[in-house]
């Protein structure tokens, strides 16, 4: 499919590790050549983790002292948990979350002054803008779950999932403007999940819009209690898993690529996903087990 060949373009199938943890079912093992050790001392923890069971991912910003900035080291983590094996058919959705109190407080400046330089600059947004389109163009949903604050690219972060689910006490800011950086990058993402006049004023004051006013807008799918946060989520997370893979795939894809079309455009390619949907064995099998009355059974293949 069109969004396996963009993950293997970006290099789905490099080395990647993920942290053991009570879900995994990963390898555990370090990998020195893992692309997500740059930008990072060999002795300091991986800035995110990752388990899966059942067919969900969970990643986890995992460096709450730093208010899980996206820094470089970060986004290559980030990243490489995002594209491990992201054409296995053991995977059917990622959860990504964080530590702390904050989801992520966007780039970390420290790495943005002067001494840095501008090819180092060039990296982290190039990078960090990677990281989003591979959200996007993955062949399974991804869903944000925010319990916090998330401002900048960590709003980007939000904006770029498929889905949002936040707990009512987080809010979410653009507010570069107010440090001298305004947030052109995150305001790419911000641009395509709310309307413009009100993605322009969070970037044009940089002040923050509680999680209530982010579902209003259409930034969040879903804004729940705090104690309920991780319990939807992950009601979302097992309904999407207990679907057809190749279906589901197919889908995410030809709903971003109808999109950006003029309506007959759209229609004409939709037409056609939907006459490639029933030519897979999945879409046979499920409209036969509606026609019997009886559950489908996914093979999860795509011929």
């Amino acid at each position: 499919m069109a969004a396996v060949a963009v993950l293997r373009a970006f290099g789905a199938r490099g080395p990647m590790c993920l942290r053991r943890g009570p879900w995994a079912q990963l390898p555990a093992r370090f990998c020195s050549r893992d692309p997500a050790g740059a930008g990072r001392r060999e002795s300091e923890p991986r800035p995110t983790s990752a388990r899966q069971l059942d067919g969900i991912r969970n990643i986890v910003l995992s460096n709450p002292k730093k208010r899980n900035a996206l820094s470089l080291a970060m986004l290559k983590s980030l990243q490489s948990d995002i594209l491990h094996d992201a054409d296995s058919n053991d995977l059917k959705v990622i959860i990504i979350s964080a530590e702390g109190p904050v989801f992520s407080s966007g780039h970390d400046l420290k790495e943005l002054t002067e001494e840095q330089g501008r090819d180092y600059h060039a990296e982290v947004f190039q990078t960090c803008s990677k990281v989003m389109m591979h959200i996007r163009n993955h062949p399974v949903p991804v869903i944000a779950m925010v319990n916090g604050l998330a401002t900048a690219a960590g709003c980007q972060l939000v904006a770029s999932c498929d889905i949002a689910v936040a707990s009512d006490k987080s809010s979410f800011a653009t507010p570069g403007v107010n440090v001298g950086l305004f947030c052109s990058t995150p305001g790419v993402a911000l641009a395509r999940a709310v309307p413009r006049k009100v993605a322009l004023e969070m970037l044009f004051t940089g002040e923050p819009i509680s999680a209530q006013e982010a579902l209003l807008h259409g930034l969040l799918s879903k804004v729940v209690p705090e104690a309920e946060l991780q319990e939807e989520t992950m009601r979302i997370a097992r309904k999407i898993a207990s679907l057809s893979r190749p279906v589901v795939s197919l889908g995410k894809a030809t709903f971003y690529k109808q999109l950006p079309q003029d309506l007959g455009t759209a229609y004409y390619l939709t037409s056609q996903a939907m006459v490639d949907n029933l030519a897979l064995r999945d879409g046979q099998e499920g409209i036969t087990a509606f026609l019997q009355k009886r559950k489908p059974v996914w093979s999860h293949e795509l011929a």
